[in-house]
Formats: C-alpha cells, sequence, structure tokens
C-alpha cells in the first residue's frame, strides 16, 4: 500500500480502470508520438538550422559578387 510523507496511507481515489491512484502507480500520459510536447518554435529545429545555412551562403555569394565589381 502507497503511504503518504507522514507514513499514513494515501487518500487519493484510483484511477479509472487500476487499482492505485495517479501519483503511486497510474497510467502516465508519456510523451505523444514524436513528442510535440517539447516543441516550443522551432528555432533549434533542423529546418530552420538549414535555412540559416542556406542564407549565410547566400550571403557569401552576394559578398563575392561586390568585390568582383569593385576590382
Amino acid at each position: 500500500m502507497a503511504r503518504t510523507r507522514s507514513g499514513n496511507p494515501c487518500q487519493s481515489p484510483a484511477i479509472k480502470g487500476a487499482k492505485r491512484c495517479r501519483m503511486h502507480g497510474g497510467k502516465g500520459s508519456g510523451a505523444p508520438e514524436g513528442n510535440r510536447n517539447a516543441w516550443k518554435h522551432g528555432g533549434r529545429s533542423w529546418e530552420t538550422a538549414a535555412a540559416h545555412n542556406r542564407i549565410r551562403e547566400l550571403c557569401r555569394l552576394i559578398d563575392d559578387l561586390g568585390k568582383n565589381e569593385l576590382n
């Protein structure tokens, strides 16, 4: 039997379809497929990193074109 910190038996009701309360062995929700719980803004996603790399590459090309026109 689950006990509280004071040593008394847990008074929380068992969750539906289980013999224990949610704190002492009930069904956990877990993360969904793809773990969208951790998704906040996408600033560190691989798509964003690829876009940043492409922008950097284009900026280098523009700089090279500008240097060639000055010579």
